[in-house]
C-alpha cells in the first residue's frame, strides 16, 4: 500500500512538471485580521460571502492553513522569506516588539530573499497592492523588496498621529512616493480592487505575481467599507467589510475569465491571522478556540482557498498540515524558479497537498507556534502540544503566567477543550523533542540560537511626507 501511495505522489509531481510548461500567474490575497468562521464556506451565517463560496465550490479548501505568527508584522515577514518570522528577526525586535511601527528603525533586511525576488529572477512581473508593514524606510519598502511596483499603505491602518504618537498622517504611496496623507480608508478596499484589475489588464500577455495584502478588516475596532457596502451586512461594520472583501474577490476572479487567464491563473486567498477579540464582538474563528494576537488554534489558524481551474479539481478538501511559509517553494515550484540554497528557508513545496488532496500527506514533521520570541506550542500530525513554561507570555504584552503542558487532539478537538496530556505521555514527550530541535536552531527570547538572521536596520529613519 505504501508503495503504491509513494509511486502515485512520484507519478503526480511528475506531472506536474510537464504539465506546467507555461509558467502559471500567481495571485495572493491576503486579508488582515480576518478569522477562520468569517466566510461562508468555512461556516459563517453572519456574513454574506457568495463569490468566495463559489471559488471553494470550484477550487480547493485548505482546512489545517497557518500563518507563522497571530499578529501582522511577522505574519508578513513569514510569507515573503519562507521562514519563522524569529529566523529573520521580526518575532520581536527592539523597539518595536510585536509589529513595526511608524518610523521604524527596523524591516525586513534586504538580504533576505522574498518571494517577490525569487518570481521576478524567474521572468515574472511582480507588484503588491495592499498593506506591506515590513519596514517604512526606503531600504525596506516592497520596490527595494523584489517588487515591480507598489500601491498601498506602509504600515496597519489604525498606525495613525494620537496622544502619546506623534506618527504621520497615514500614507497612501504610489513606488516609493506618498501620494496622499491621510488616505480615506473607507476606500480601500475599493481602490485597491480597481488597481489590480488594472494590473491583470496590462499584465495579461506577461506571467505575474499579484500580491494583494487587503487593508480591512484591519486592525481598527471600527473596521472600514466604501459607502456601496455601509448598513448592507447583518454584522455591523465587520461585515460590511468582510462583504466588500468578497466583491473584491469577485471582481478580480471574474476580470481573470474576461481576460482569458483562468486555465492558467493560480489564486490563492487568505488571512494573515485570526480575527482579534473586540467588543462588541464582531469577528469569527469558530469553530477554533481563541481569538487573533494568541497561539490559540483561532489565533494561527486561517481561513485558505486556492482556485486554478483544470488542475485543482472543484470541490475539495485538504485537511493536512501546510502554512504560509509554504508558498515562496511551492510557488518556485510551479514557476521553475530557483529555491534559495544558501540559507535555510522553513517552508514546504506542497504541490501535491494541492492536486491530490485525497491522497497527499503534509511534508511537514512539526509547526510551532511562536508568541512574539516565545515558542509556546508544537503540532506534528493531529496533535498539538502547548509547552510546559514558568513564564509564558499572555497576550501581546509582558504580563506572564506560569503553565503546564496541554495535549489536543484536534482532529476532534478543534476547540481545545479536552486536555488528554495525561494519557499520552508518549505523544507529549514526542513533541517536547521537536521544541528542544527548535530551539536549539532558533533559541527563544534573549537567547539567539545559530539559525537567526538579522533584522534590517537604519538607525536615521525619516517619517514618510506627502510628495517625497
Amino acid at each position: 500500500m505504501m508503495t503504491r501511495f509513494l509511486l502515485s505522489i512520484s507519478l503526480t509531481l511528475l506531472s506536474v512538471s510537464s504539465t506546467y510548461a507555461e509558467q502559471p500567474n500567481f495571485i495572493l490575497i491576503y486579508c488582515d485580521n480576518l478569522g477562520y468562521g468569517d466566510i461562508g464556506c468555512f461556516g459563517s451565517t453572519k456574513h454574506k460571502t457568495p463569490h468566495l463560496d463559489k471559488m471553494a465550490a470550484e477550487g480547493l479548501k485548505l482546512t489545517s492553513y497557518y500563518s507563522a505568527s497571530g499578529v501582522c508584522t511577522p505574519s508578513r515577514a513569514a510569507l515573503m522569506t519562507a521562514c519563522y518570522p524569529r529566523r529573520v528577526g521580526l518575532d520581536n525586535p527592539e523597539l518595536d516588539g510585536a509589529v513595526l511601527r511608524p518610523v521604524s528603525t527596523n524591516g525586513l533586511n534586504p538580504t533576505e530573499i522574498t518571494i517577490a525576488e525569487v518570481l521576478k529572477d524567474a521572468g515574472y512581473v511582480t507588484s503588491i497592492i495592499g498593506k506591506w508593514h515590513l519596514g517604512d524606510q526606503p531600504e525596506f519598502l516592497p520596490t527595494r523588496q523584489g517588487f515591480d511596483s507598489f500601491f498601498g499603505i506602509p504600515y496597519s491602518d489604525d498606525m495613525t498621529p494620537r496622544d502619546g504618537k506623534p506618527w504621520p498622517e497615514l500614507p497612501l504611496m504610489e513606488n516609493e512616493t506618498v501620494i496622499e496623507a491621510p488616505v480615506d480608508r473607507d476606500y480601500l478596499t475599493k481602490r485597491y480592487t480597481e488597481r489590480a484589475v488594472d494590473f491583470l489588464k496590462t499584465n495579461r500577455n506577461n506571467p505575474f505575481f499579484l500580491y494583494m495584502p487587503q487593508a480591512m478588516p484591519g486592525s481598527t475596532r471600527t473596521p472600514y467599507s466604501s459607502p456601496a457596502f455601509q448598513g448592507k451586512s447583518d454584522n455591523g461594520q465587520w461585515g460590511d467589510c468582510i462583504e466588500e472583501l468578497d466583491w473584491s474577490t469577485g471582481e478580480i476572479l471574474k476580470a481573470i475569465k474576461e481576460l482569458g487567464l483562468d486555465d492558467n491563473t493560480l489564486v490563492l486567498w487568505t488571512s494573515d491571522n485570526g480575527a482579534p477579540r473586540r467588543n462588541p464582538i464582531q469577528g469569527s474563528n469558530l469553530p477554533l478556540s481563541g481569538w487573533g494576537y494568541s497561539t490559540a488554534e483561532g489565533g494561527m489558524r486561517v481561513p485558505c482557498v486556492v482556485r486554478w481551474p483544470g488542475k485543482i479539481a472543484p470541490g475539495t478538501v485538504s485537511d493536512e498540515l501546510c502554512s504560509t511559509i509554504d508558498m515562496l517553494p511551492t510557488f518556485a515550484a510551479l514557476a521553475g524558479a530557483d529555491v534559495p540554497e544558501d540559507r535555510i528557508i522553513d517552508g514546504k513545496d506542497i504541490r501535491s497537498l494541492l492536486f491530490h488532496p485525497s491522497i497527499a500527506k503534509t511534508p511537514h514533521e512539526a509547526f510551532y507556534y511562536y508568541q512574539l520570541d516565545q515558542l509556546q506550542a508544537v503540532r506534528a500530525g493531529h496533535w498539538k502540544l502547548y509547552l510546559p513554561l514558568d513564564q509564558k507570555r499572555e497576550g501581546l504584552r509582558d504580563k506572564t503566567i506560569q503553565t503546564p503542558a496541554r495535549l489536543y487532539n484536534l482532529k476532534t478537538d478543534l476547540a481545545e477543550e479536552t486536555d488528554v496530556a495525561e494519557s499520552h505521555p508518549g505523544i507529549v514527550k514526542r513533541l517536547m523533542v521537536y521544541a528542544e530541535r527548535i530551539r536549539a536552531d532558533l533559541g527563544e527570547g534573549e537567547n539567539f540560537g545559530p539559525g537567526v538572521r538579522s533584522v534590517g536596520r537604519n538607525e536615521n529613519p525619516q517619517p514618510l511626507v506627502l510628495g517625497k
